[in-house]
């Protein structure tokens, strides 16, 4: 019995020394990352229909939303790098879905501001897509379904981003950001 206490003891210190021997090699091996660049941006959104519509100093150059449409209006705060990250754009709509692919249809027009050279997107419509017709045996879920595809632009708090839609889509976005170099290919 006194063996196998003194083996378990021996195996418990080799353990512990190896843990204080190796953690700091351990510390060198991963990349340290920068917890501020996990935190989300903080973008500023407004939302105003014809109802509501407030012109503001940096927008006012835009139309004003028409009968039934609603103005997205996101303002990039500024980085330091801005070259390092991008947008990412959805528009579309929560639907209650089961098992079956649903789409929306609908086309997303680029426009541009007269005298001004500002571009902004508006979507005129948003109709019910084809879905596939699969017999589902679980409930309908809550889904974000994306017209078409996102949009993806570089990062640019210089001028805001908007969009016009109809009142029934909803805009939703996300910033990515490049931790890595670039790397080249092999000739």
């Amino acid at each position: 019995m006194n063996n196998i206490n003194k083996a378990t003891s021996r195996c418990q210190w080799l353990l512990i020394i190896s843990t204080l021997i190796c953690s700091p090699f351990a510390a060198q091996a991963t990349p340290k990352v920068d917890v501020n660049s996990l935190n989300s941006v903080a973008i500023g959104t407004s939302v105003m229909s014809q109802d509501n519509y407030q012109p503001q100093a940096e927008t006012k150059m835009y139309p004003a939303p028409s009968t039934g449409m609603v103005q997205h209006i996101l303002t990039l705060p500024t980085l330091n790098n801005e070259s390092e990250y991008l947008i990412e754009i959805q528009i579309g709509q929560n639907k209650l879905v089961d098992c079956n692919r649903v789409n929306l249809m609908g086309d997303i027009r680029t426009l541009s501001v007269d005298g001004w050279g500002y571009s902004y997107f508006q979507v005129d419509n948003i109709l019910q897509g084809p879905s596939t017709k699969m017999m589902c045996t679980d409930a309908k879920t809550a889904k974000f379904v994306v017209l078409n595809s996102s949009i993806t632009q570089h990062y640019d708090s210089r001028l805001p981003k908007v969009f016009y839609l109809p009142k029934e889509a909803q805009l939703r976005y996300r910033v990515f950001r490049a931790i890595g170099d670039f790397s080249f290919t092999e000739q």
